[in-house]
């Protein structure tokens, strides 16, 4: 770790710099010159109405996401710190990946829009990061963002440009895409000693409790992130209502079957940690359409149920008959409600929510993004796979003390005399 990931970290981030030098600028010294003649609103003014959104999805990203992922007992420092690692090396590259496909070779021209699109490039590669925490490198991490980034980009050009198909939320491009290219790393990287689980892979008390506080950020702000790049005006303020909607009614349907399916009816913390946000991934590919209230809250209802029914059944399934091993349960939060995304878009537009949408390429845009999601997944996993990238042997995964220098006291409070864990040291 000393030296091997420093000099890939400096590495990214000197190359960032030289690819923003040679093809990046503001947006505003191309328009500027054209706007003078005219009496549309300036970027200026664009920007500064679109940058509270932008502050939501950002919080989403770097404070959400982050604490979501502290439910274990022993990895809060690496779900915080490695989730602000990956977004901000994410944030940059997704800038110029999404920048070359729409820049048609001229200079990348970057607004309130690409920080917006930079923000949920990386989000992506969170989502993912879910499927693999705590069994994955810095390192290993580091590569995961910058392949996921650029086969993420490639597949939204498709999905928007050549499908021409609805995805205002990003269900379709960046939950299920996420969530699926996660679980093929997670194949790929299968450890059959974790088969029946981790002394570590479990929570306690204020682990748990940080990790809600997570999902009440990603909560109240989600309906920004379905709305922040929608057209401006009905269709934006259908977002917004929407996703509000919809985020409700899951709530009600995520707390009844939490009840329902755990013993004594008492309700379990991982499934309202995650299956409450589940509607506002569900929503998100129709949420600019005239679904109305209703048929947001049935949406959203509808993800909650599947999102636990998912917690219960799939994960326990997935780990010991498919051999993957889904730490956060993504495939149950971003995976499929995601898929309901897709789905919801396709009976939206059949019942004539939408004239502009073709139900084909909606359907054509869902299998393309599992699609791309499933073989860069595989392929991004064989390359982690290589044993160079100092990957955290069996015993210590899901343990903050590998990587990071833990303070003694906490040791003494949490770690119940495992000995000096600040002593492990990755397989490199």
């Amino acid at each position: 770790m000393r030296f091997k990931f420093p000099l890939i970290a400096i590495g990214l981030e000197v190359a960032m710099i030289v690819l923003y030098g040679l093809f990046v600028q503001y947006e505003t010294e191309q328009k500027n010159v054209q706007q003078l003649n005219t009496t549309k609103p300036s970027d200026t003014d664009r920007f500064l109405e679109l940058y509270p959104l932008f502050q939501n999805v950002h919080v989403m990203v770097f404070f959400g996401f982050g604490f979501l992922m502290t439910f274990l007992k022993k990895y809060g420092f690496g779900s915080v710190g490695i989730n602000l690692l990956i977004a901000a090396l994410g944030l940059q590259w997704g800038t110029i990946a999404q920048g070359v496909l729409h820049s048609h070779g001229q200079k990348i021209h970057i607004g309130i829009k690409s920080m917006i699109n930079a923000d949920f490039s990386t989000v992506t590669v969170l989502i993912s990061f879910g499927a693999v925490l705590g069994k994955t490198s810095p390192i290993q991490m580091l590569i995961m963002t910058i392949i996921e980034i650029a086969v993420f980009t490639g597949n939204e050009y498709l999905v928007g440009e050549i499908f021409k198909a609805s995805d205002i939320g990003a269900s379709m491009t960046i939950h299920a895409f996420g969530a699926y290219f996660g679980l093929a790393v997670a194949g790929v990287l299968y450890r059959s000693s974790l088969r029946r689980g981790h002394e570590n892979e479990e929570s306690v008390y204020h682990s748990d409790l940080f990790a809600m506080i997570g999902t009440l950020f990603l909560w109240i702000f989600w309906p920004s992130f379905n709305s922040a790049i929608a057209e401006a005006g009905d269709k934006q303020h259908r977002a917004i209502m929407n996703t509000y909607f919809s985020l409700a009614a899951c709530v009600l349907t995520a707390f009844a079957f939490s009840s329902l399916v755990e013993h004594r009816g008492k309700l379990n913390m991982v499934h309202i940690q995650n299956a409450t946000l589940a509607g506002g991934v569900a929503v998100g590919t129709c949420a600019d359409m005239a679904i109305h209230p209703f048929g947001s809250m049935i949406i959203g209802s509808i993800a909650g149920i599947v999102c636990v029914v998912g917690f219960k059944i799939l994960t326990p399934l997935f780990a010991t008959k498919l051999r993957i091993q889904d730490t956060c349960g993504v495939h149950n939060l971003h995976g499929l409600p995601g898929i309901i995304g897709g789905l919801a878009s396709i009976v939206a537009i059949a019942m004539g929510a939408s004239n502009t949408y073709s139900i084909a390429m909606q359907a054509a845009a869902l299998g393309s993004s599992i699609g791309t999601a499933v073989v860069g997944g595989l392929i991004t996993g064989l390359i982690l796979k290589l044993p160079i990238w100092g990957q955290p042997p069996d015993e210590n995964c899901f343990d903050d003390s590998v990587y990071w220098e833990v303070p003694q006291r906490d040791h003494n409070n949490h770690f119940h005399g495992h000995g000096n864990h600040n002593q492990l040291e990755p397989e490199v």
